[in-house]
């Protein structure tokens, strides 16, 4: 994330000094808790493992994880009654009491089983570190769905200074995986709440990325019950013909390679993380390559020139 410079070029501007822990999970984002002893009473401010109240804890309101299903949190809460809290709270000393990291559906669990203390582990960490061991545990527990875990990975970029290089090592998935979810938040409004309502899957929203009238579309596909292909299909079919060269479909160019292109678009698309879109007709025809980051562009832009990424 930070570039060497020799001792005759000017000072560099600063730069965000990367974490030895990313990339390695949520172990070596928090250190190795399990070695500290218990330490109830603690003084805020300071870190280990404790019982606390759990009022004295208040969630983090930039947590990635936005819903919560009542029926899955009732279940947790009779196991909670029955066992106890078994996995700890991750927070951060907030204010005059803590600001929970990871467990916030634990937390909301325990008020649900009426206990009076839960098992904490208090961390002093920066906002960028509390976002990344939010977004680990999530993920790792598949918690989140694909329009919260786009939101972090933007918020993370934005506002911390990530690549998607080092998210993609942060949540142990491919760069590809990263961009492609991030794509998901050029969707209009309506369809994306549509992904996060679970109605609608990351393959067809995918599909429908750049379509004209995005929402009405994912209804259809929805009422429909569409595959992923025949979903990209319908968008396709949505297009104006001046999308394609000399205004031909790609069913009136060949329709024989028309599976062929798709599944070539598809591939390309995983393999670059951008949105991949192939014009062909009679005569040849463009091959698209849409981008929503300066990130996304200057990579496009190193693998044409040949220079390593």
């Amino acid at each position: 994330m930070t570039e060497e410079t020799s001792a005759s070029s000017p000072a560099p501007a600063p730069t965000r000094k990367p974490r030895p822990g990313l990339g390695r999970g949520l172990s070596a984002l928090l250190g190795d808790t399990e070695r500290e002893a218990p330490a109830e009473g603690a003084p805020a401010g300071g870190t280990g493992i404790r019982m606390l109240p759990v009022s004295a804890l208040a969630p983090h309101p930039g947590q990635p994880r936005r819903r919560f299903d009542e029926a899955a949190l009732d279940d947790l809460a009779q196991s909670i009654a029955a066992r106890g809290l078994i996995q700890p709270i991750v927070a951060r000393p907030h204010g005059k009491g803590y600001q929970i990291v990871a467990g916030e559906r634990r937390w909301r669990a325990a008020q649900k089983a009426r206990l009076h203390e839960v098992p904490v582990v208090v961390r002093e960490l920066s906002e960028a570190e509390t976002l990344e061991i939010a977004l680990v545990e999530n993920i790792q527990r598949q918690d989140l769905n694909a329009i919260e875990e786009a939101d972090a990975y933007r918020k993370l970029i934005d506002e911390f200074g990530h690549t998607q290089d080092a998210l993609a090592r942060l949540v142990h998935k491919s760069r590809s995986h990263v961009a492609n979810l991030m794509r998901l938040l050029d969707l209009p409004p309506g369809v994306q709440g549509l992904v996060v309502e679970g109605r609608l899957q990351m393959g067809h929203a995918r599909a429908l990325i750049g379509a004209p009238d995005a929402e009405s579309l994912a209804h259809r596909v929805i009422e429909k019950g569409l595959s992923v292909r025949e979903t990209e299909r319908l968008a396709r079919e949505s297009k104006p013909r001046g999308d394609s060269p000399r205004g031909a479909s790609r069913s009136e160019a060949d329709p024989g390679n028309d599976a062929d292109i798709a599944a070539l678009e598809r591939h390309l698309s995983d393999a670059l993380g951008l949105n991949v879109r192939i014009a062909h007709g009679a005569k040849g025809g463009t091959l698209t390559l849409g981008y929503s980051t300066l990130d996304q562009l200057d990579m496009v832009c190193q693998r044409l020139s040949g220079d390593r990424i």
